[in-house]
């Protein structure tokens, strides 16, 4: 009996709480990244390398954003399935989307401290990190802040 609780129900209750506590970590990273999107929608994040029509800066400035997110061990579990049979993996997929969706937060974040409102030529960098077996994404989002016109007596 203490063989059967050792080798399949404590090892099926930990994916299940981990399953449940990626769950509501998930739900609550999503919440938090869709109130900052509200917050931070005027400023403005472009691929495009140069301004749009009638926008001039002399001034300007790198700013950047970058973030690591891992998976949760049932992700991990889960995977190691579909590897056997292929197809899409909506866990990893929405990993991505979070740590793209962060990473461009943090860049406009950024540009608004110092000052900016329009940040061009937005790129974004990513990279896998694996690692004790629970795999991570780490995405920087770079781009060219245009910063306001100085004035006469700054």
């Amino acid at each position: 009996m203490l063989e059967l609780i050792v080798n399949i129900i404590l090892p099926a209750l930990l994916l299940l709480v981990g399953y449940v506590v990626g769950q509501m970590l998930e739900k609550r990273h999503y919440a938090s990244i869709r109130q900052r999107e509200r917050q931070l929608k005027n400023i403005v994040a472009l691929t495009t390398r140069f301004p749009p029509v009638g926008v001039s800066s002399e001034r300007f400035t790198l700013v950047s954003g970058a973030v690591v997110v891992s998976s949760d061990y049932f992700k991990t579990f889960v995977a190691g399935f579909r590897n056997l049979f292929g197809g899409r993996f909506k866990g990893y997929e929405s990993l991505l989307d979070r740590a793209r969706r962060e990473a461009l937060l943090r860049l406009k974040e950024q540009a608004k401290a110092k000052g900016s409102s329009l940040v061009i030529g937005v790129r974004y960098e990513t990279a896998q990190i694996s690692g004790a077996g629970t795999p991570s994404m780490e995405v920087m989002a770079y781009g060219t802040a245009l910063l306001p016109m100085a004035t006469a007596g700054s």
